[in-house]
């Protein structure tokens, strides 16, 4: 244990470290100093209710409505405007922002490079929105553009300073999580000065809530190809106890769609009662959650029609799960960045397939039901020994689980991951590990690991574990499930 891990604590933050980082953070870029919460505060509730996440997502729950998300961001905040403008037109229910790769590395001066270089070629050089760059002034025009919920798309350790500008511009969701985007993108970036990082703007969060302005924010763990859902949700899990600890009462929890209907939909049912036990227990009995699904995020088939396949299979797993909403995919994925036609056809299609399945009512699934056992034994076993781990703090839970292999992402470039855990996909499609390294699975769930991948591998050529994953991780893109 060393002094870092001491530190660090779940625990609420007092005012004075609330206002002493908030300085440090906001004299960051010169932006910055148009923030004011209180004054932001009142811009929210300038705002039409319909704009609002929380608000939203409690309207799709209560009518048992499924609401779709696309990805977009792009350098130029007129073309982003646009581009907001043609989504909602095409039907989306939440209008994000993803943004650019500088200004989530906190480099802004170059983010501003990035802008100016768009500017002169005439097109976006930078992957999203430079926000930082932009400012509360600028990005309030996008508020009072749209008549939907703006969602910040945005991913790394440190998102302090976006956040704050985005939230005071009237964004009222973002992608989150200390945990889930420290596993997901950074390989250096010490797991204790993320979690502080995001105290920071899951407190900002907090203080809004308590001026009577509820935002959202959603975890999910962008390593989503092949990685267990047990193994996804206890990072989404921990990362959720740490932000309702400093206030957030809006939580999204998020999967990445597996392409195995069952595994995808009963991760999806077992969401809302694992999150709900967790956050009881530590007296966030009045957190509302909301789950979310991200379509495949791993290859795609460059054919169009089977790109197709995938997307439509991805809304009918969201049906099947009653997710509260999902993030949509293009037929363009395997091309590169998607036309805004092309996000509108993702858009439409995952739409068309949940209208036409709303009012129907499939009788229970029992390969579902069996799923979803197995997946709430296994997030529970990893949950609960990482919480054992940190004495009761999630916080300090997550360092030492990941430093002791409990929570092992395959395929995490973070210097902390084992990498000791190696998953397949079994006989029937569906995810299991083949190797769990230092991952606490039941020993009855282990055993039916192990059962399934035997009769996959019944009859064939013996492969090494490394030849079976490289064939399944690029399978999708050639339009099956599994490979020969």
């Amino acid at each position: 244990m060393n002094s870092t891990q001491v530190a660090l604590s779940m625990a609420r933050w007092d005012e004075e470290r609330f206002r002493r980082v908030r300085r440090e953070v906001l004299g960051a870029w010169p932006t910055g100093a148009q923030v004011d919460l209180d004054e932001a505060c009142d811009f929210h509730r300038s705002l039409p209710d319909a704009q609002n996440t929380a608000w939203r997502l409690r309207k799709a729950r209560s009518e048992g409505r499924t609401l779709v998300q696309p990805r977009a961001g792009v350098a130029d905040i007129e073309q982003h405007i646009a581009l907001l403008q043609s989504l909602r037109r095409a039907g989306a229910d939440l209008l994000p922002t993803t943004i650019d790769s500088y200004t989530r590395e906190c480099r802004y001066a170059d983010a501003e490079r990035g802008l100016a270089q768009s500017r002169e070629a005439g097109r976006s050089l930078l992957n999203g929105l430079p926000a930082v760059n932009y400012g509360v002034n600028e990005c309030r025009r996008i508020a009072r553009t749209v008549d939907a919920p703006l969602f910040a798309r945005t991913a790394s350790p440190d998102c302090r300073l976006t956040l704050d500008i985005l939230y005071a511009s009237g964004y009222t969701s973002c992608t989150a999580g200390p945990v889930v985007f420290s596993l997901g993108y950074a390989k250096d970036y010490p797991l204790a000065k993320a979690i502080e990082s995001w105290q920071y703007s899951y407190r900002m969060m907090g203080a809004m809530h308590e001026r009577g302005v509820t935002v959202s924010v959603e975890h999910y763990l962008p390593i989503s190809t092949l990685v267990p859902q047990s193994t996804s949700m206890a990072c989404v899990i921990l990362d959720s106890l740490i932000a309702a600890a400093q206030g957030v009462r809006d939580i999204s929890l998020g999967i990445g769609q597996q392409c195995h209907l069952a595994q995808d939909a009963a991760a999806l049912r077992a969401y809302p009662a694992l999150g709900r036990h967790y956050l009881d227990a530590i007296g966030c009995k009045d957190v509302a959650l909301s789950t979310v699904m991200s379509q495949w995020m791993g290859g795609f088939p460059p054919d169009e029609g089977q790109a197709f396949g995938v997307i439509c299979m991805a809304a009918l797993a969201a049906y099947l799960g009653g997710v509260t909403y999902m993030i949509s995919k293009s037929p363009h994925e395997a091309i590169g960045v998607p036309t805004p036609q092309a996000n509108a056809h993702g858009l439409t299609a995952s739409k068309t397939v949940l209208r036409m399945l709303a009012d129907q009512q499939l009788a229970p699934i029992a390969e579902i039901a069996a799923e979803q056992a197995i997946i709430e034994a296994e997030t529970r076993a990893i949950v609960d020994r990482a919480l054992e781990l940190g004495e009761g703090d999630a916080a300090l839970g997550a360092v030492r689980a990941i430093e002791a292999g409990v929570i092992d992402v395959p395929f995490s470039p973070n210097r902390m991951n084992a990498n000791r855990a190696l998953p397949a996909r079994d006989c029937r499609g569906a995810v299991r590990l083949a190797e769990f390294g230092g991952v606490p699975i039941p020993k009855e769930i282990r055993a039916h690991h192990e059962d399934q991948l035997a009769k996959r591998a019944a009859g064939r050529p013996r492969r090494e574990p490394w030849e079976l994953l490289l064939a399944d991780v690029n399978a999708i893109a050639d339009g099956v499930l599994l490979p020969d």
